[in-house]
């Protein structure tokens, strides 16, 4: 494979994993286009307008995957996800830290994608801040979440990286595909059938409690609690409770009575965006 097509691949395949965890964390449907640049990273560094991170690959010494965008492209589709999960007033470190995680989603997908073309299994490191560096193949991601368009996020791809993606893939006799394949569906397990990777989830235990309600108290009044008094709690008598498993509400349930044991009764299962508002 000819050198710019190995790197509009890698970018190509970046601008892929980037879209579906946008489009997984905000329900809505992400498309993309994948345009080469002509500047060189000097140019868009001197601009002042792009935030760089730099992503480290054990492949090579130069292993270094290069993204950027501007403060406002961050700030908006970082928001997005946030209104997704119900927060609408997220500060500008929980918008920045929010589009922090998908960068990380879309490098854990993207190495999985170059473990397979290679045969390997690539490692990564943290992510940091850092300007990109001649020379580079450069290429403009514009994003567009459902009928709004953010902007644009871009990504520098060093020669290094791709020669060191097209020797794995030699070496292991396998190319990388020109289009990611399509995402396969999640398969049903059937009632009584259980795949092999569920075999060996099944029998982990995770904490389950139940919340009745919060309460916060200054520490004078904690101090004055004694046998018989009433703490007022966040929630209603007639309100469901929360069941937490694993420090996560997962669903809503109403308290009921067995055999003189207290109970829960599901009522609702929580969304997605729910699960996420609730770690926040």
């Amino acid at each position: 494979m000819p050198a710019p097509a190995r790197d509009r691949w890698l970018a190509e395949e970046w601008a892929t994993a980037f879209g579906r965890s946008v489009d997984d964390m905000t329900g809505l449907h992400t498309t993309f286009d994948v345009l080469s640049v002509s500047d060189a990273p000097s140019d868009l560094t001197s601009k002042g307008s792009l935030i760089w991170k730099r992503q480290k690959l054990d492949l090579a010494p130069e292993g270094l995957l290069f993204i950027g965008a501007a403060p406002s492209v961050r700030s908006e589709i970082g928001t997005a996800i946030l209104k997704a999960a119900g927060i609408d007033d997220g500060d500008a470190a929980t918008i920045e830290g929010t589009f922090g995680e998908i960068l990380g989603q879309a490098a854990g997908a993207l190495i999985r994608i170059v473990s397979a073309a290679i045969g390997k299994e690539v490692k990564t490191e943290d992510s940091d801040a850092q300007p990109p560096e001649a020379p580079l193949a450069i290429f403009e991601v514009r994003i567009k979440i459902a009928d709004a368009s953010p902007g644009s996020v871009y990504v520098g791809v060093p020669p290094a990286l791709t020669h060191a993606i097209e020797q794995g893939a030699n070496r292991s006799n396998e190319s990388p595909p020109a289009q990611p394949p399509p995402p396969e569906a999640p398969a049903e397990i059937e009632p009584g059938h259980k795949t092999k990777k569920m075999d060996l989830l099944l029998d982990v235990e995770l904490p389950v409690s139940v919340s009745f309600g919060r309460a916060q108290l200054p520490l004078k009044d904690v101090i004055k609690l004694t046998t018989g008094s009433i703490i007022e709690l966040n929630r209603s008598i007639s309100e469901p409770v929360d069941v937490i498993v694993n420090n996560c509400v997962i669903a809503r349930r109403e308290i009921v009575v067995v055999e003189g044991n207290f109970g829960v009764r599901i009522q609702r299962v929580v969304s997605r965006q729910e699960r996420l508002r609730t770690l926040q």
